[in-house]
């Protein structure tokens, strides 16, 4: 795929435990495109949680390959992984995570501020995410104050504050009713395609991976 952003060759990952070891990831090989959106399924226990960990440089594979946006990782010591993770992968969870003490706006301004953008910059463009997500009369108000739905609206405008070139997912609508699940899918379907980010989600819902550009289907830590 001449535009992969994600690259994955032959993932293991291996977790010794006393005198066993669990074999987690079996040989995973997988590319994402810019500007696709690719689903990640399986049963819990089939490894999906590891390789989002694994692909988002907060865990290391055992053996195996992982290159994001050009950057081969393996050979990354924690610095570099730290600096590759905050200028090219956003992290949207089941769990928004946001800070409670923080208001919206604060809370999507952070990632900015921490790559080192003036605050006032920071601020601009947090409103006008927010805004793009039907959120301009919510800035100042704090997580509490929030819907589920606008906390995960929340979430994404801050997963995607520093333009990362690769978003990953974890059951990012889990947690919602099914018409505000709706309408977040429909926001980050729209950005994907808008911004040509390159999206793995993980998901349990059949329907909503049906309508993804394709499907990994993870069994025993193998796609299949």
């Amino acid at each position: 795929m001449s535009n992969a952003v994600l690259q994955v060759e032959t993932l293991h990952r291996v977790y010794e435990q006393a005198d066993n070891r669990l074999h987690v990831l079996q040989g995973v090989s997988f590319e994402v495109g810019a500007g696709e959106m690719v689903a990640l399924m399986g049963q819990s226990g089939s490894g999906k949680s590891t390789l989002l960990q694994c692909v988002g440089l907060l865990d290391t594979p055992s053996e195996g390959k992982i290159i994001i946006a050009g950057h081969e990782t393996q050979a990354m010591n924690e610095h570099e992984r730290t600096l590759l993770r905050r200028e090219s992968i956003g992290f949207v969870y089941q769990a928004h995570h946001l800070l409670p003490e923080f208001s919206a706006l604060e809370n999507v301004m952070l990632p900015m501020m921490i790559a080192g953008q003036p605050k006032k910059q920071a601020a601009d463009r947090a409103a006008k995410m927010l805004d793009a997500l039907g959120l301009a009369a919510r800035l100042d108000h704090r997580p509490a104050r929030l819907s589920g739905g606008e906390q995960q609206r929340v979430s994404i405008a801050r997963a995607l504050a520093n333009r990362p070139k690769l978003l990953l997912a974890d059951e990012p609508t889990g947690n919602l009713d099914p018409d505000t699940a709706e309408t977040v899918y429909r926001m980050l379907e729209a950005i994907v395609r808008k911004t040509g980010v390159a999206m793995l989600m993980a998901t349990h819902n059949p329907e909503l991976a049906a309508r993804m550009d394709r499907t990994l289907r993870l069994k025993g830590g193998a796609i299949v």
